[in-house]
């Protein structure tokens, strides 16, 4: 299965990932690559500041599209400390419980 890179600090802009509608564009590139039957590789490298609310919309979101099989095959993280690692498995148990 082809890997694709998605680069959240080139997606965003900057190194603060806080914003919504920021999450909103990550998650339009994950949806593609998982549509295309690919391996997206989210990575987090220069990002300084990430909140819950953008990953909600750039993460927790999948699981209304995706199963969660696909999403734990499908996609991978990359370049994450583990504070924001223990952001990301939050947002991820509440999705999987809200969808």
């Amino acid at each position: 299965m082809e890997e694709v890179v998605i680069n959240i600090y080139n997606i965003v802009g900057n190194s603060l990932c806080i914003a919504s509608d920021d999450g909103e564009k990550v998650y339009e590139q994950i949806k593609k690559a998982l549509n295309s039957d690919k391996i997206a590789k989210v990575s987090f490298l220069n990002v300084e500041m990430l909140t819950s609310a953008f990953l909600n919309s750039a993460i927790g979101q999948l699981y209304r599209d995706f199963s969660e099989e696909q999403i734990e095959k499908q996609v991978k993280f990359a370049d994450l400390d583990p504070d924001d690692l223990a952001t990301l498995d939050r947002v991820k148990r509440t999705a999987k419980s809200f969808y």
